[in-house]
């Protein structure tokens, strides 16, 4: 079984992925963009080989690495990087070397358009916020004033919250459709919810073999627009009707052997046309991990390897992992820019008990998530209550 993972070395956890190769019997051919010598030993262990290019986005080198692995190893049976930044590029090569155990190029290309989305949320019965793609500032007026504001203007393509808007007029929404001009924006009517996500792995049947939810501290879009505080957490438990919601989805999006990260909404109160306060509403779906040390927190909580569970699964199409009890697990994510009331020092102090690391992120991350994280478990809901509470709280 031949895997051709790509960019194992980043982010730096990602090498697990490789040791879960190798631990069900794949043989695990790596291409990085960084000088084999600066790779982590741990990777380096867990790798048959590895082929260096100056860039992933130079396509003609990518084929090179490809081509020389099928010429060494013999055909190729998987390509993947788990990689947002990376998805489209796995597929060409999929496409251009025959392999059939992930997504083409059309089929990713189409499932990363928010507007595309829309269709396989409704073939499962899930609703979404009316939207619609902006071509022109008429038409994104008519339907402001057909749905009302407030509503959201980001990309029809795009990750995260970056060039995202809240728009509470027309004012707004004139000067935001000027600014993003050169790219393809949708608008959505603005949903009243909490974000939370049902993240897991699933077979090559489309089952889920493992499942996990990510709640939030605070509103992701607000964190990466405003640089506020930010967190999340895993739950303790799932219930049911997210578990039925989250495998209608994948079968929908005809999702197989793969890592999922999938966005809802959970209504603050009811709106006509999306259904009662607390009914779930269709986000965004993500054909890969959780981003980050997310991962790692699933690990914390339940006492697993996920990324060794995602390796069993996809080479060996065995185990389940219904976790009946876990603990939870979290960050709260810090600003540089915040006068916090505690220090970390003393959040550390305080929550001993709890506490696993404390990262200091790098820019790439730090936008999202934080400049400091610290990463914690809990046993009980008023233990998180506590720290989240305290890690968060804002000098007077």
């Amino acid at each position: 079984m031949n895997f051709v993972f790509i960019s194992p070395n980043y982010p730096e956890n990602y090498w697990l992925f490789c040791r879960g190769l190798k631990k069900y019997g794949a043989t695990v051919l790596a291409i990085v963009d960084t000088p084999y010598d600066s790779l982590k030993d741990e990777l380096k262990a867990n790798i048959d080989e590895c082929y260096v290019v100056s860039s992933f986005n130079d396509y003609e080198q990518m084929v090179k690495a490809v081509g020389y692995f099928t010429f060494k190893y013999g055909k190729i049976d998987w390509i993947e990087s788990n990689n947002e930044a990376w998805l489209t590029l796995d597929a060409k090569l999929r496409d251009d070397f025959n392999v059939k155990t992930g997504f083409d190029f059309k089929t990713i290309n189409e499932y990363q358009s928010k507007s595309a989305m829309k269709k396989y949320y409704a073939k499962a019965n899930i609703p979404t916020a009316r939207y619609t793609l902006v071509d022109s500032l008429e038409n994104a007026l008519n339907f402001a004033h057909e749905v009302g504001y407030p509503l959201v203007l980001k990309p029809d393509h795009g990750v995260g919250a970056s060039f995202t808007y809240t728009i509470n007029s027309d004012e707004d929404l004139n000067t935001y459709y000027k600014q993003t001009l050169d790219q393809q924006m949708i608008l959505e009517e603005y949903v009243d919810g909490e974000v939370f996500t049902l993240d897991g792995v699933c077979d090559q049947n489309g089952d889920i073999r493992y499942i996990n939810s990510l709640e939030y501290v605070g509103n992701c879009m607000d964190s990466v627009l405003y640089q506020q505080s930010i967190g999340a957490y895993t739950a303790f438990s799932i219930k049911d009707e997210y578990k039925n919601v989250v495998q209608e989805t994948i079968h929908a999006f005809q999702l197989k052997n793969r890592f999922f990260h999938c966005e809802f909404f959970r209504l603050n109160k009811a709106k006509k046309g999306l259904g009662k306060k607390g009914a779930i509403i269709g986000l965004e779906v993500n054909f890969r991990p959780p981003g980050g040390f997310a991962p790692d927190l699933m690990n914390y909580a339940g006492s697993i390897d996920v990324y060794e569970i995602w390796a069993k699964v996809l080479l060996t199409q065995d185990g389940y992992f219904d976790l009946k009890e876990r603990k939870s697990s979290g960050f709260a994510g810090r600003r540089d820019s915040i006068n916090y009331k505690y220090t970390v020092e003393e959040i550390e102090t305080m929550y001993k008990k709890n506490l696993i690391e404390t990262k200091y992120l790098p820019p790439a991350y730090a936008a999202t998530m934080g400049n400091c994280t610290i990463i914690a478990r809990f046993d009980t809901l008023k233990e998180r209550e506590d720290f989240y509470r305290d890690a968060l709280a804002i000098a007077e």
